[in-house]
């Protein structure tokens, strides 16, 4: 088998605790949007260089708002710049946590799979002294239709010798 890089359990009772965190996040964050990829596509994005203009900007027009047009919503615009500032540490922290979850779910899969493939290895290689051919059969279907092209590293394993 090859090197495990995961060993862990989540409880149920854990599993529970974080989905009611989770929830409790949306209930906090109740103004948040759905925006469609094609609106998206569409929308400029407050990179380093975009948010220290948008915040001189902000800062010229706070302090000379004269030049301004009555219909300009100043108040607006300074409340849109500061949830997007609010965001941002929540963004990243969230997206770190989202990146580990994945890798470790991906990690917890790869090892889950390899060892089937592993114990299927050794059950075709000893099925008849255990009495396995049925379970065998059945497991083996996983693989009966792929074709040598859709074999990957983790397909069939080779009978152990």
């Amino acid at each position: 088998m090859s090197v495990n890089r995961i060993s862990s359990a989540l409880s149920d009772s854990d599993r529970t605790e974080v989905m009611e965190l989770i929830a409790q996040i949306n209930q906090k964050l109740l103004f948040l949007i759905d925006v469609g990829p094609e609106e998206r596509r569409g929308m400029a994005k407050l990179g380093a260089r975009n948010r220290e203009f948008t915040q001189k900007v902000l800062e010229i027009a706070t302090q000379t708002p004269d030049f301004l047009p009555r219909s300009f919503d100043l108040e607006e615009m300074r409340r849109d710049f500061e949830l997007f500032e609010a965001l941002q540490p929540m963004l990243l922290a969230l997206t770190r946590l989202r990146e580990l979850m994945d890798d470790t779910a991906v990690a917890a899969g790869d090892e889950a799979y390899r060892a089937a493939l592993e114990v299927y290895r050794y059950a075709k290689a000893n099925g008849n002294v255990a009495g396995l051919d049925d379970l065998i059969d059945e497991m083996g279907q996983r693989f009966a239709h792929q074709g040598s092209r859709g074999r990957s590293a983790a397909a069939e394993p080779a009978s152990v010798g």
